[in-house]
């Protein structure tokens, strides 16, 4: 691999004052945009030796053919025209936004001379006001059928509208009050607007305003005996009451702010919006990000931002996982799009009322994120596609219908257990898991030895010829079936000591590889570079989530013998070491003798008190 860029720009040409920064390839297509602090310094990182870049940047530069950049006068400046080029050029190398849907709005056309309210996936109305997004469009619909009756404004169409003019008879709705009919001049478009406002500023968050003013209203026309009045003036107070229990309180009134969840791995980040509007919920936004480069949590949330408020007006209060190192310049943009004058603030909810539902937020974007790579590994095209790559990256003869994955986990060199999982068809096959205990092993690649050499066992030529023995029991005869792909959880050395199991037992036929977590790379057999497979690919999902499997299964199981192993329940308690964990077992003589001992007996053992004794005995029999 050569060790430098031919096009490399000299360190001296490069400018050290802010500014943005563009890789572009041999038909100058941008690949990528990025902004520093100090230019010189942020390219410099991406012209290192080639060996020692990140795996992804090191497939963008050598894609690259030049770089250029445009000095700015401050980050400011560098954040605002970062922002217009990746709009501008959607360079594959930066984060690619995915809306998982498309959302409900509720748009009330203000800019009209007879506003209407109306339920729309259209954001391009010109003047008309929008709230949402909605999660459920039949939820909305509903809302809005009740504060028809506070705000009895149009919600026809355009042609019914001009029916109802030109006969002169309006449509049922404002036969039974849930339209103040402007069509046949019940009330003047002047009047019939204030409504329309009316209606946006209660959606807006002036609820408890209107609540209060109309019951005002109510109370002063039944003290004059204005009966009619008081009912309806009634009416609209249970309509908007009605409403407002649709929408749950979760903070202060006056709480006008947006919640950020981001939940991400290497591939992919799902991100999670509460719109909160005087106190309560009144939208939710959810989309997928793919991560062609390694960021971290505050390089999302800045990303994120940008491309959250790219056409929407921020609240005066954003609440975020994490704080970008941009965070001030990112404030004062955010504050522009709100308008002249206007500041927003980039907050961490750390306790109270909004740390809760920070945390709400939080735990919807993991969900999201599962369910995200749950319909992602359902796609049967996806699916196949995947193999046909993975068969194509590594040589294969033929795609790998069957795919073993094995991992190792422990708890500081105890309780060492290791776990199989098995993709047919890329898809799991829990019936023909298999779990590992290993009595002992020296290190990690130990124990992949170990392991597979056991499970090999049953693939030796003797092992096959034995498998088609219809006495031997269904799960010999299953654990016996070959896999065209081995994959192990690890670099070169486990890839090393898998393949040297292989060669010991005399296996052969069987695909190799392993995928090093930190890079997600794929190290096969006798190789000094490792497969790099495409961020996004449904290749490196499927190898990801195999991977993934195998480590949720041992890990599983390794806390399951560390629940029955008595010294690693005893090293769990606070103040318990090693030395006073040992004088224990040595003072009852058996594990169960101290299971049975009371609070008074475990106190007597030197250096145990009786608080001491307590916690064990409550954690023992827990």
């Amino acid at each position: 691999m050569a060790t430098d860029l031919s096009w490399r720009p000299k360190a001296g040409d490069i400018p050290q004052q802010p500014g943005v920064y563009r890789f572009r390839d041999a038909t100058s297509r941008v690949l990528y945009v990025g902004k520093a602090r100090n230019l010189r310094q942020r390219l410099s990182n991406y012209f290192a030796p080639l060996a020692t870049l990140h795996d992804r940047t090191r497939k963008m530069v050598q894609t690259a053919a030049s770089v250029e950049w445009t000095v700015v006068a401050n980050d400011f400046e560098a954040l605002q025209l970062e922002y217009t080029w990746i709009k501008e050029f959607d360079p594959p190398f930066n984060v690619q936004y995915k809306d998982d849907k498309s959302y409900p709005y509720l748009a009330i056309t203000l800019g009209d001379a007879v506003p209407r309210v109306f339920v729309t996936r259209n954001k391009g109305i010109p003047k008309a006001r929008y709230f949402g997004p909605y999660s459920r469009a039949w939820a909305i619909r509903d809302t809005v059928d009740v504060l028809l009756k506070a705000f009895p404004m149009r919600s026809c169409s355009d042609a019914t509208y001009k029916r109802a003019a030109q006969t002169g008879r309006p449509c049922l709705l404002g036969d039974i009050g849930k339209c103040a009919a402007p069509c046949v001049g019940r009330v003047t478009p002047e009047q019939h607007k204030s409504i329309a406002v009316d209606f946006a500023s209660f959606m807006g968050g002036n609820d408890t305003g209107f609540v209060a003013s109309i019951t005002k209203k109510m109370r002063d026309a039944a003290a004059v005996q204005d009966y009619e009045s008081a009912a309806r003036y009634r009416d609209q107070v249970q309509a908007m009451e009605t409403a407002l229990e649709k929408n749950v309180v979760v903070l202060d009134d006056g709480v006008d702010a947006d919640l950020f969840g981001i939940a991400h791995d290497e591939l992919a980040a799902a991100v999670q919006q509460f719109i909160v509007r005087g106190g309560r919920i009144r939208g939710v936004r959810g989309w997928v990000v793919d991560k062609e480069l390694d960021l971290e949590l505050p390089e999302l949330v800045e990303s994120v931002l940008q491309n959250a408020y790219d056409e929407e007006v921020p609240p005066r209060d954003v609440f975020v996982p994490a704080l970008p190192e941009d965070t001030p310049e990112l404030e004062k943009w955010l504050g522009e799009r709100r308008g002249p004058g206007h500041r927003v603030e980039l907050r961490v909810a750390k306790r109270g009322d909004k740390a809760a539902l920070a945390q709400t937020v939080a735990t919807n974007a993991v969900n999201a994120l599962i369910l995200y790579k749950s319909k992602r590994s359902a796609d049967f095209v996806a699916r196949s596609q995947a193999l046909s790559d993975i068969q194509e990256a590594l040589g294969m003869a033929e795609a790998p219908l069957r795919m073993e994955c094995f991992d190792v986990s422990h708890l500081s060199g105890t309780n060492i257990v290791a776990s199989m999982v098995v993709f047919e068809d890329g898809l799991p096959r829990k019936d023909q898991y298999r779990r590992f205990s290993i009595p002992e092993s020296a290190d990690d690649t130990e124990s992949i030895y170990q392991v597979l050499t056991r499970r090999l066992a049953y693939l030796t030529p003797s092992a096959q010829d034995e498998s088609d023995d219809p006495a031997l029991d269904g799960r010999r005869r299953k654990f016996a079936y070959p896999p065209q792909l081995l994959i192990v959880d690890g670099g070169q050395p486990q890839v090393a000591a898998a393949q040297r199991a292989l060669e010991e037992m005399g296996v052969s036929g069987i695909q190799l590889c392993g995928i090093a977590k930190r890079l997600e790379e794929i190290w096969l057999p006798d190789s000094d570079f490792p497969v790099i497979l495409p961020r996004n690919s449904d290749a490196l999902f499927l190898i990801q989530r195999i991977r993934d499997e195998a480590h949720r299964f041992a890990i599983s199981y390794q806390r399951q013998k560390r629940r029955g192993d008595i010294q690693s329940v005893l090293g769990e308690i606070p103040g318990l070491g090693p030395s006073r964990v040992k004088e224990l077992l040595k003072h009852f003589g058996s594990v169960a003798r101290l299971k049975a001992a009371d609070e008074a007996a475990v106190a007597e053992v030197r250096g145990i008190g009786p608080s001491l004794a307590s916690t064990i005995v409550e954690r023992l029999r827990g």
